[in-house]
């Protein structure tokens, strides 16, 4: 096998960096390391925020016209308070210790070749990311990112052809390194990596040539444990907003191609309900019997997070009686109930037995948890209330909220904000809208036909009939209730450090911007592959009709 002749000045070419290679008799090893989500604890979308559509296609490197998630270097830069702030502390907080120190013995072996190998490409992310090594204090012979066109001429498909291509360059330049070390996060890479190198190794093996060019090369390639970290929700919001406005502002400009289409961050209300604070949620947990099966135990799904007001986005007339986004109430556990070990759910009432509230069903309650192939909805058939004990008489408190996730949808000329509650406009007429509810001791005149009223609730005298869609000064609330406690508030309305970032997008801070925090395991399938290709404007954005 004769290939390309290869050196270490044309080696030199993959490399961003302005390092002089170590001469090829004195490299006896390879190490390289993966950035992101290995090296460095980049920011992953969070499922919180997202609905599943949005949350793959904003990861998408041809969604936006200036690049997804992981393209557009303006995300990886709001990284914990942004480079201003964190570039002088290194973004302290933000990195894998552990591999930071292998990187760093690394670097002190006058005999190993470091490498740091990451698909993000060169243009957009070589000065950012040799600035974060630098404020590390963290020197790699090689700082390879993904070229558009590689050293040769070649075009890659993927990230893995890039990083295989520049592999096979270096183990063939430093044909004296009898080991090559490879850190990485993902395991389809990590297992495409040790396919690699045995298929060179057993090339080599049976190579006509003699002698080969080198001998193979004992390869290990390491899983790093994963890291998955997230932004402050209200940063989050914002860059998106502002990766919205430069896709719209690059349409009126003629600058996006032919095809591309204007979009704009929509709500999806999943529900209005009296949400429960995650404390009390916890609390209310136990008050449920897992059948005594233990596999049976495995298959319920905990939630005990609210109490149903209406399954969509409430009308004003509701909301006006139940005081509005934002408003408080006090409940306290009065029965429970297993229904056929599919559904448990507690009964609830207000403390105050002068509350007026509102839920579409007979009786107010919380569904505790249900077996994975049951539905919530399926405990409105409950008719037998077991009471509780004294000491299981729980109290707790509410806020009237919505259950959002947001999405990054087409921009509609002329749809109201009710509209833009559903992922498809057509099925905003499947719900009531304001006009669909009448006037109290009024009857609707000219309705569409077979329209029913929804039900209603009273509770100490009060009539679950009011008024109008009071939701509120607040903006998007973490952990996707809106109403509840805190969260981001402003939802994308604070601006990139004041500026203005596109069509109407107006500054003002960034809301907030505590440092990223780590998050659960929960849900690895939100780290999406750099060249993955899949297919209410807060604070502006939007496209000028």
């Amino acid at each position: 096998m004769s290939g390309p002749v290869r050196s270490v000045t044309a080696l030199k070419r993959w490399s961003c960096g302005d390092r002089q290679l170590p001469p090829v008799e004195v490299v006896k090893a390879v190490h390289v390391y993966d950035f992101d989500n290995t090296l460095f604890s980049s920011p992953l979308p969070n499922k919180q925020i997202w609905a599943t559509t949005t949350f793959g296609h904003l990861q998408a490197q041809e969604f936006l016209h200036n690049g997804g998630w992981w393209h557009n270097p303006s995300i990886l830069a709001a990284t914990g308070q942004g480079v201003e702030v964190e570039e002088p502390r290194a973004w302290e907080g933000c990195w894998n210790e552990q591999i930071v120190d292998l990187v760093r013995l690394s670097m002190e072996d006058d005999n190993t070749l470091t490498v740091l190998l990451t698909g993000r490409m060169e243009g957009a992310f070589a000065d950012l990311i040799q600035r974060m090594l630098r404020a590390k204090n963290l020197e790699c012979d090689m700082i390879c990112l993904k070229p558009t066109v590689g050293p040769s001429g070649e075009q890659f498909s993927s990230t893995m052809t890039f990083k295989q291509a520049l592999l096979q360059d270096i183990v063939y330049t430093y044909t004296d390194a009898g080991e090559i070390r490879i850190y990485e996060d993902r395991p389809k890479h990590t297992k495409a990596f040790r396919d690699f190198f045995a298929d060179i190794n057993r090339t080599l093996l049976n190579s006509p040539q003699q002698p080969p060019i080198r001998q193979p090369i004992t390869t290990e390639v390491i899983q790093v444990a994963e890291q998955d970290s997230f932004m402050d929700p209200t940063t989050e919001i914002a860059e998106v907003q502002r990766m919205i406005n430069a896709h719209n502002s690059a349409i009126l400009s003629d600058a996006a191609p032919a095809n591309a289409v204007p979009y704009k961050l929509k709500r999806s209300v999943f529900y209005t309900g009296y949400l429960i604070s995650p404390q009390d949620t916890d609390r209310l947990k136990t008050l449920v019997t897992p059948p005594s099966n233990g596999n049976d135990a495995s298959e319920l799904k905990l939630l005990a997070n609210n109490i149903l007001i209406t399954p969509r986005p409430a009308p004003h007339s509701i909301l006006k009686k139940v005081g509005g986004i934002g408003a408080k109430q006090r409940w306290r556990v009065t029965g429970l109930a297993n229904l056929e070990s599919r559904v448990w759910a507690a009964r609830v009432a207000p403390t105050n037995p002068g509350a007026q509230i509102y839920t579409e069903n007979a009786t107010p309650y919380v569904v505790l948890a249900t077996r994975r192939q049951a539905k919530p909805i399926e405990a409105s058939r409950i008719r037998n209330w077991q009471p509780v004990p004294e000491h299981h008489a729980f109290e707790f408190d509410t806020t009237v909220g919505e259950k959002v996730l947001l999405r990054i949808d087409e921009e509609v000329a002329g749809e109201d904000e009710y509209e833009a509650s559903f992922p498809n406009g057509k099925n905003a007429r499947k719900h009531p809208r304001e006009e669909d509810f009448p006037a109290l001791g009024s009857a609707k005149k000219g309705g569409e036909a077979g329209q029913k009223p929804q039900p209603q609730q009273k509770q100490g005298g009060g009539n679950a009939w009011a008024g109008n869609n009071n939701r509120g000064g607040g903006g998007i609330g973490f952990a996707a209730n809106r109403g509840g406690g805190g969260g981001g508030g402003g939802g994308g309305g604070g601006g990139h450090r004041g500026r203005g970032g596109g069509q109407g997008f107006r500054g003002g801070g960034r809301g907030g911007g505590g440092r990223g925090h780590r998050g659960g395991r929960g849900g690895r399938g939100s780290y999406r592959s750099l060249d993955a290709n899949v297919g209410q404007s807060y604070g502006g954005g939007s496209m000028e009709y």
